[in-house]
């Protein structure tokens, strides 16, 4: 879909942070990410959301495993926050399925801190310790 944000990010149209690809899925950081690390593993097949397509949401369960390891690895993330959002009402603002990776640290820890966003995340320095 040519309107698609995540399509085009794909597609290659539009630069990322990518950190890992394989033929279902694409993974990249977010470019506003509520902790360190925080990455988006999306469906290279346009899928509204998480709950239009069993299949296509299973496809992405190796990149899920691949990711939480490398930013569990490269970043010494102590957990993580795994999540999809369906429909505006649950805060889903790109329409094409994808999950949210959420590197967590004993430093801040609990769901509730997870929804309030760390200042100052340099996304770039973050990319190069995981892909580097």
């Amino acid at each position: 879909m040519s309107d698609c944000l995540f399509c085009r990010i794909v597609a290659g149209e539009i630069g990322s942070f990518r950190v890992y690809e394989d033929a279902a899925a694409f993974a990249f950081l977010d470019i506003a990410p509520a902790k360190p690390g925080h990455t988006l593993v999306v469906s290279k097949r346009h899928v509204p959301h998480a709950l239009s397509d069993a299949a296509a949401l299973a496809g992405l369960a190796p990149a899920i495993t691949a990711v939480g390891g490398l930013l569990t690895e490269r970043l010494s993330a102590d957990g993580m926050n795994i999540l999809s959002n369906v429909h505006g009402v649950a805060g889903q603002s790109v329409f094409h399925l994808h999950v949210h990776l959420i590197p967590r640290f004993a430093a801040n820890p609990g769901v509730a801190r997870m929804l309030v966003p760390d200042e100052g995340i340099d996304v770039a320095a973050i990319h190069a310790r995981l892909v580097g």
